[in-house]
């Protein structure tokens, strides 16, 4: 029993030591757990439902400062172009004041029960943008997002 009992203290010293080696000089973000690029798909079928149903919110996304949401907007007829980006808050309120879409609109509520319309939630940093590869792939960029807002 005493054999046993020390086999899985080693066992547990092992991992403890291992755990140590790994996470060693920091916790800086991993491609793994706050992906730089988000995949959203492809750009005809995507520009057809945010034309339908309003622009696509994707919320809780894990950046390289935290978690965060964001709305993706497509306007005008070419579905290569006339994408934006937008954090899922008012650009008159902090980051906390995260909004809520009217299901199938363009418009969303925020933490003060205020209805506003798309163009009024707060523009990305400077590095996070939209980018369609090879006019068919649309991705969003979140390298640029580095710092917190409010």
């Amino acid at each position: 029993m005493l054999a046993g009992i020390g086999v899985l203290a080693l066992i547990g010293v092992f991992l403890w030591g291992m755990a140590a080696w790994i996470s060693r000089g920091g916790a800086d973000a991993t491609e793994r757990i706050a992906p730089s690029e988000l995949t959203v798909g492809p750009v005809e079928s995507l520009a057809e439902t945010v034309e339908e149903s309003g622009p696509l919110f994707f919320p809780e996304l894990g950046t390289a400062i935290g978690t965060r949401s964001i709305v993706v907007d497509h306007t005008g007829t070419i579905a290569a172009d006339g994408w934006r980006v937008y954090w899922a808050y008012p650009a008159d309120r902090p980051a906390t004041c995260v909004v809520e879409q009217i299901v199938g609109t363009r418009s969303f509520v925020d933490c003060d029960g205020r209805e506003i319309d798309v163009a009024e939630l707060s523009p990305p940093d400077a590095g996070v943008f939209p980018r369609v590869d090879g006019r068919e792939t649309l991705v969003i960029d979140l390298r640029g997002a580095t710092t917190t807002d409010g």
